[in-house]
């Protein structure tokens, strides 16, 4: 399993309302789906530099997940036939490293 990091803008035009009902539906999608969600990040609604047709604004959700490679081609096809999904976009990430744990140092006095 790869880590994947998943951008989704959504499309919220005249219902801001139900941004926490299409997060959490999406969310379950990708659990749906065999993907093991370690991170959801609600980025808020924001401008898009340019209009693009009838849209000038979107909310940003960021996943970050675990999941096959094959899953993604998935998810693609998926969210791309989704109404409230303007626009996805999928990154491959690093594997996550654990850090070791480091020994505190001692003072001059305990030595």
């Amino acid at each position: 399993m790869n880590r994947y990091e998943a951008l989704l803008i959504l499309n919220t035009q005249g219902r801001d309302d139900t941004v926490k009902d299409a997060v959490d539906r999406l969310e379950s999608e990708f659990e749906k789906e065999g993907a093991k969600i370690e991170q959801v990040q609600k980025m808020d609604k924001r401008q898009f530099s340019y209009q693009a047709g009838e849209l000038d604004s979107g909310y940003y959700v960021n996943f970050v997940f675990q999941a096959d490679p094959q899953l993604i081609v998935k998810l693609r096809s998926k969210f791309k036939l989704d109404p409230e999904v303007y626009r996805q976009h999928f990154q491959r990430l690093k594997p996550k490293k654990e850090r070791p744990t480091r020994e505190p140092k001692k003072l001059a006095a305990e030595k």
